[in-house]
Protein backbone atom coordinates (compact mmCIF):
# COMPACT_ATOMS: atom_id res chain seq x y z
CA UNK A 1 0.00 0.00 0.00
CA UNK A 2 1.29 3.38 -1.18
CA UNK A 3 2.00 6.60 1.17
CA UNK A 4 -0.52 8.24 -0.52
CA UNK A 5 -2.94 5.71 0.31
CA UNK A 6 -2.43 5.65 3.92
CA UNK A 7 -2.74 9.15 4.09
CA UNK A 8 -6.33 8.90 2.44
CA UNK A 9 -8.26 7.85 5.66
CA UNK A 10 -6.46 10.26 7.84
CA UNK A 11 -6.98 13.70 4.78
CA UNK A 12 -10.68 12.29 4.50
CA UNK A 13 -11.38 12.78 8.13
CA UNK A 14 -10.50 16.32 8.01
CA UNK A 15 -7.92 16.06 10.32
CA UNK A 16 -4.31 15.67 8.71
CA UNK A 17 -1.07 14.76 10.28
CA UNK A 18 0.31 18.74 9.17
CA UNK A 19 -2.54 20.08 10.54
CA UNK A 20 -2.44 18.71 13.91
CA UNK A 21 1.08 19.66 14.28
CA UNK A 22 0.15 23.22 13.16
CA UNK A 23 -2.69 23.58 16.31
CA UNK A 24 0.12 22.06 18.27
CA UNK A 25 2.91 24.75 17.83
CA UNK A 26 0.04 27.42 18.04
CA UNK A 27 -1.47 26.06 21.27
CA UNK A 28 2.28 26.01 22.47
CA UNK A 29 3.39 29.77 21.91
CA UNK A 30 -0.06 30.73 23.13
CA UNK A 31 1.02 29.75 26.45
CA UNK A 32 4.21 31.02 26.05
CA UNK A 33 2.20 34.19 25.51
CA UNK A 34 -0.21 33.60 28.05
CA UNK A 35 2.97 33.38 31.16
CA UNK A 36 4.84 36.38 29.22
CA UNK A 37 1.97 38.47 29.30
CA UNK A 38 2.44 40.15 32.61
CA UNK A 39 5.93 40.97 31.55
CA UNK A 40 4.65 42.48 28.12
CA UNK A 41 2.26 44.88 30.42
CA UNK A 42 -0.79 42.76 28.78
CA UNK A 43 -3.76 42.07 31.27
CA UNK A 44 -3.50 38.54 32.28
CA UNK A 45 -7.86 38.22 31.38
CA UNK A 46 -6.76 39.15 27.78
CA UNK A 47 -4.14 36.34 27.06
CA UNK A 48 -6.03 33.37 29.20
CA UNK A 49 -3.61 30.07 29.43
CA UNK A 50 -4.92 27.06 28.29
CA UNK A 51 -5.81 25.98 31.71
CA UNK A 52 -8.25 28.98 31.86
CA UNK A 53 -9.85 27.91 28.71
CA UNK A 54 -9.89 24.24 29.12
CA UNK A 55 -11.78 24.96 32.12
CA UNK A 56 -14.04 27.41 30.28
CA UNK A 57 -14.71 24.39 27.62
CA UNK A 58 -15.84 22.38 30.89
CA UNK A 59 -18.60 25.05 31.38
CA UNK A 60 -19.91 24.93 28.24
CA UNK A 61 -23.63 23.68 27.50
CA UNK A 62 -24.38 21.26 25.03
CA UNK A 63 -27.74 22.84 24.44
CA UNK A 64 -26.40 25.62 23.25
CA UNK A 65 -23.95 23.64 20.54
CA UNK A 66 -26.72 21.74 19.81
CA UNK A 67 -28.74 24.54 18.88
CA UNK A 68 -26.48 25.96 16.74
CA UNK A 69 -26.03 23.01 14.84
CA UNK A 70 -29.30 22.30 14.22
CA UNK A 71 -29.88 25.87 13.01
CA UNK A 72 -26.79 25.54 10.66
CA UNK A 73 -27.84 21.86 8.81
CA UNK A 74 -31.81 22.91 8.45
CA UNK A 75 -30.38 25.94 6.36
CA UNK A 76 -27.91 24.68 4.67
CA UNK A 77 -30.47 21.45 3.53
CA UNK A 78 -32.88 23.87 2.66
CA UNK A 79 -30.57 26.40 1.08
CA UNK A 80 -29.55 23.54 -1.04
CA UNK A 81 -33.18 22.29 -1.91
CA UNK A 82 -34.02 25.78 -3.13
CA UNK A 83 -30.91 26.79 -5.07
CA UNK A 84 -30.26 23.13 -6.99
CA UNK A 85 -34.41 23.43 -7.97
CA UNK A 86 -33.53 27.31 -9.05
CA UNK A 87 -30.64 26.50 -10.90
CA UNK A 88 -32.48 23.79 -13.10
CA UNK A 89 -35.12 26.36 -13.43
CA UNK A 90 -32.50 28.76 -14.65
CA UNK A 91 -31.06 26.60 -17.01
CA UNK A 92 -33.95 25.65 -18.67
CA UNK A 93 -35.54 28.69 -19.20
CA UNK A 94 -33.26 31.23 -21.20
CA UNK A 95 -35.25 34.13 -20.08
CA UNK A 96 -36.04 33.04 -16.66
CA UNK A 97 -32.06 32.65 -16.44
CA UNK A 98 -31.66 36.62 -17.86
CA UNK A 99 -34.26 38.04 -15.50
CA UNK A 100 -33.14 36.48 -12.19
CA UNK A 101 -29.20 36.57 -12.79
CA UNK A 102 -28.93 39.97 -12.06
CA UNK A 103 -31.21 39.79 -8.95
CA UNK A 104 -29.08 36.75 -7.65
CA UNK A 105 -25.97 38.74 -8.06
CA UNK A 106 -27.27 41.33 -5.70
CA UNK A 107 -28.02 39.33 -3.20
CA UNK A 108 -24.19 38.13 -3.45
CA UNK A 109 -23.14 41.79 -3.09
CA UNK A 110 -25.67 42.71 -0.29
CA UNK A 111 -23.35 42.09 3.61
CA UNK A 112 -24.51 39.93 6.02
CA UNK A 113 -24.57 42.89 8.80
CA UNK A 114 -27.43 43.84 6.47
CA UNK A 115 -29.35 40.78 5.92
CA UNK A 116 -29.59 40.74 9.77
CA UNK A 117 -30.72 44.22 9.99
CA UNK A 118 -33.03 43.35 7.68
CA UNK A 119 -34.39 40.54 9.19
CA UNK A 120 -34.71 42.18 12.51
CA UNK A 121 -36.88 45.09 11.22
CA UNK A 122 -39.01 42.57 8.70
CA UNK A 123 -39.39 39.43 11.15
CA UNK A 124 -40.46 39.24 15.19
CA UNK A 125 -39.49 35.56 15.36
CA UNK A 126 -35.88 35.00 16.56
CA UNK A 127 -35.73 31.43 14.57
CA UNK A 128 -36.97 32.70 11.74
CA UNK A 129 -34.43 35.63 11.54
CA UNK A 130 -31.81 33.32 11.85
CA UNK A 131 -32.75 31.02 9.33
CA UNK A 132 -33.95 33.99 6.52
CA UNK A 133 -30.37 35.02 6.73
CA UNK A 134 -28.91 32.19 6.73
CA UNK A 135 -30.75 30.90 3.77
CA UNK A 136 -30.05 34.30 1.50
CA UNK A 137 -26.91 33.81 2.33
CA UNK A 138 -25.92 30.52 1.47
CA UNK A 139 -29.10 29.84 -1.27
CA UNK A 140 -27.09 31.90 -4.44
CA UNK A 141 -23.92 29.91 -3.52
CA UNK A 142 -25.29 26.64 -4.56
CA UNK A 143 -27.36 28.10 -6.61
CA UNK A 144 -24.38 29.54 -8.51
CA UNK A 145 -21.96 26.87 -8.46
CA UNK A 146 -24.82 24.29 -9.39
CA UNK A 147 -25.76 26.65 -12.76
CA UNK A 148 -22.35 26.75 -13.60
CA UNK A 149 -21.82 23.05 -13.36
CA UNK A 150 -24.69 22.87 -15.38
CA UNK A 151 -22.91 24.92 -18.05
CA UNK A 152 -19.91 23.61 -18.18
CA UNK A 153 -21.29 19.88 -19.01
CA UNK A 154 -19.76 19.40 -22.64
CA UNK A 155 -22.46 20.29 -25.71
CA UNK A 156 -21.57 16.87 -26.78
CA UNK A 157 -22.66 15.40 -23.94
CA UNK A 158 -26.09 17.39 -23.70
CA UNK A 159 -27.21 16.51 -27.55
CA UNK A 160 -26.50 12.57 -27.61
CA UNK A 161 -29.05 12.94 -24.49
CA UNK A 162 -31.52 15.17 -25.76
CA UNK A 163 -31.62 12.81 -28.98
CA UNK A 164 -32.68 9.87 -26.77
CA UNK A 165 -35.66 12.32 -25.98
CA UNK A 166 -35.68 12.10 -22.27
CA UNK A 167 -38.23 14.09 -19.66
CA UNK A 168 -36.51 16.76 -18.22
CA UNK A 169 -36.27 14.73 -14.66
CA UNK A 170 -34.73 11.99 -17.01
CA UNK A 171 -32.53 14.87 -18.37
CA UNK A 172 -31.48 16.44 -15.07
CA UNK A 173 -31.05 12.96 -12.93
CA UNK A 174 -28.96 10.83 -15.83
CA UNK A 175 -27.02 13.51 -17.14
CA UNK A 176 -26.66 16.56 -15.32
CA UNK A 177 -26.57 15.28 -11.93
CA UNK A 178 -23.66 13.04 -12.20
CA UNK A 179 -21.47 15.30 -14.04
CA UNK A 180 -22.22 17.92 -10.97
CA UNK A 181 -22.02 15.86 -8.12
CA UNK A 182 -17.72 17.04 -7.33
CA UNK A 183 -19.11 20.55 -8.03
CA UNK A 184 -21.90 20.08 -5.39
CA UNK A 185 -19.76 19.02 -3.06
CA UNK A 186 -16.69 22.25 -3.16
CA UNK A 187 -20.18 24.19 -2.59
CA UNK A 188 -21.13 22.18 0.34
CA UNK A 189 -17.82 22.86 1.68
CA UNK A 190 -17.81 26.16 1.40
CA UNK A 191 -21.36 26.68 2.58
CA UNK A 192 -20.73 25.32 5.84
CA UNK A 193 -17.57 27.43 6.66
CA UNK A 194 -20.07 30.28 5.58
CA UNK A 195 -22.78 28.97 7.55
CA UNK A 196 -21.08 28.73 10.41
CA UNK A 197 -19.73 32.29 10.38
CA UNK A 198 -23.05 33.58 9.90
CA UNK A 199 -25.00 32.22 12.44
CA UNK A 200 -22.67 33.57 15.20
CA UNK A 201 -23.32 36.77 13.55
CA UNK A 202 -27.14 36.18 13.41
CA UNK A 203 -27.28 34.67 16.92
CA UNK A 204 -25.54 37.56 18.31
CA UNK A 205 -28.84 39.40 17.78
CA UNK A 206 -31.67 38.64 19.87
CA UNK A 207 -31.33 35.31 20.21
CA UNK A 208 -31.07 33.70 23.68
CA UNK A 209 -29.98 30.27 22.70
CA UNK A 210 -26.95 29.03 20.91
CA UNK A 211 -23.04 29.86 20.53
CA UNK A 212 -23.56 32.95 19.26
CA UNK A 213 -25.96 34.34 22.01
CA UNK A 214 -23.02 32.72 24.24
CA UNK A 215 -20.44 34.57 22.77
CA UNK A 216 -22.19 38.05 23.34
CA UNK A 217 -22.61 37.05 27.29
CA UNK A 218 -18.73 36.32 27.50
CA UNK A 219 -18.15 39.49 25.66
CA UNK A 220 -20.54 41.78 28.28
CA UNK A 221 -18.72 39.76 31.34
CA UNK A 222 -15.12 40.31 29.06
CA UNK A 223 -14.38 36.60 29.87
CA UNK A 224 -11.52 35.95 27.01
CA UNK A 225 -11.83 33.03 27.97
CA UNK A 226 -15.48 32.35 27.18
CA UNK A 227 -14.46 33.51 23.95
CA UNK A 228 -11.65 31.43 23.08
CA UNK A 229 -13.48 28.20 24.37
CA UNK A 230 -16.74 29.30 22.24
CA UNK A 231 -14.88 29.78 19.71
CA UNK A 232 -12.94 26.47 19.79
CA UNK A 233 -16.62 24.88 19.32
CA UNK A 234 -17.27 26.08 16.26
CA UNK A 235 -14.44 25.31 14.73
CA UNK A 236 -14.91 21.99 16.24
CA UNK A 237 -18.18 22.26 14.19
CA UNK A 238 -16.87 23.45 11.63
CA UNK A 239 -13.79 20.45 11.41
CA UNK A 240 -16.71 17.84 12.05
CA UNK A 241 -18.89 18.91 9.27
CA UNK A 242 -16.37 19.31 6.92
CA UNK A 243 -15.16 15.72 7.49
CA UNK A 244 -18.74 14.27 7.41
CA UNK A 245 -18.83 15.73 3.65
CA UNK A 246 -15.35 14.84 2.89
CA UNK A 247 -15.90 11.45 4.01
CA UNK A 248 -19.51 10.81 1.82
CA UNK A 249 -17.25 12.58 -1.36
CA UNK A 250 -15.03 10.14 -0.93
CA UNK A 251 -17.53 7.59 -1.00
CA UNK A 252 -19.31 8.55 -3.80
CA UNK A 253 -16.40 9.98 -5.84
CA UNK A 254 -13.93 6.99 -5.70
CA UNK A 255 -13.99 7.12 -9.35
CA UNK A 256 -11.95 9.76 -9.24
CA UNK A 257 -8.71 8.12 -6.94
Amino acid sequence: MSHKELGEPVASLGFPRHTLVSLLIFAAAWEVLSNLAPFLGIPPFAVPSLVRIAKAIGTITPLDVVVTLARVIAALIVSFIAGLALAMAMYRSDPLDKYLSPIIRVFVAVPVVSWILFAVLWFPGVEFRIGFVLVVVCGPVFLIDTLDAMRSVPRELRHMMRSFRPTTLQFFIKLMMPAIIPTIFTSWKVNISLAIRVVTIAELVGAVTGIGAQLSNAQQLFSVADVFAWTIVLVALLFLLEAIVSRVEHRLLRWRA
